[in-house]
């Protein structure tokens, strides 16, 4: 059964408030028209999961740059000086969560369990008001999972059931995302006929996919 539906639509069902994992790496592998349609509808108060927010006017930036953020979990921000303006102007909350453990804690989510138990931030600030165990000598942060209400994810190619491939490294957050959210909605480069996609190619399986955005859209 085609899960084809138009971006406008699919994005309708995203309200204001809702968290909202978005895959890509500086905005490679980014739902880019996904993005633009949030933007375009207006969203607003949005919990944004992310590596990061690539930089102003690009990928994640634009919602940045329309207002559409209130809390913002990811790797960094470095490249997007105006999410760090939002951040210090208190407009935007912020956590900064080391890459691997962003990802880590993602999986969690996706995969039922849990949390994470890391080295990384031991005896920094990242440790501040978390739990810790120790495990044959070394002590390690108790990540709590990560999921959210929405996952958009990009991918290269996909059939009309919503079994995805991606390119490359283009792949990055987006398998571990379509996990993790609670609808997932896909934006592939190329949309082809069920069959068309090799069964060892095939990385994010259909099941998972709620809607599919039409080309035509």
């Amino acid at each position: 059964m085609s899960k084809l539906c138009s971006c406008a639509c699919a994005v309708e069902s995203i309200t204001d408030g809702s968290s909202v994992m978005i895959g890509g790496f500086m905005g490679g592998g980014s739902p880019h028209r996904l993005i633009d349609e949030l933007v375009r509808q207006g969203k607003k108060d949005l919990t944004i999961i992310a590596n990061d927010t690539a930089r102003p006017g690009f990928g994640i930036g634009k919602l940045v740059d329309a207002g559409a953020l209130k809390r913002l979990i990811a790797s960094h921000i470095g490249l997007n000086p105006e999410t760090q303006k939002r951040m210090i102007a208190e407009e935007i909350e912020v956590e900064l969560v080391p890459q691997g453990t962003l990802a880590e804690r993602i999986r969690a989510g996706g995969m039922g369990l849990g949390g994470v138990l890391t080295a990384t931030g031991v005896g920094t600030v990242v440790a501040d008001g978390k739990p810790t165990l120790e495990v044959e000598g070394e002590t390690y942060l108790v990540e709590t999972p990560l999921k959210a209400d929405f996952a958009l994810i990009h991918a290269l190619r996909a059939d009309l059931f919503g079994n995805l491939q991606y390119q490359l490294t283009a792949r990055n957050f987006n398998p571990s995302m379509a996990l993790a959210g609670a609808t997932v909605v896909a934006e592939a480069a190329e949309v082809v006929p069920v069959g068309m996609i090799p069964p060892d190619h095939v990385e994010t399986v259909g099941v998972l996919v709620d809607h599919l955005i039409s080309r035509e859209a």
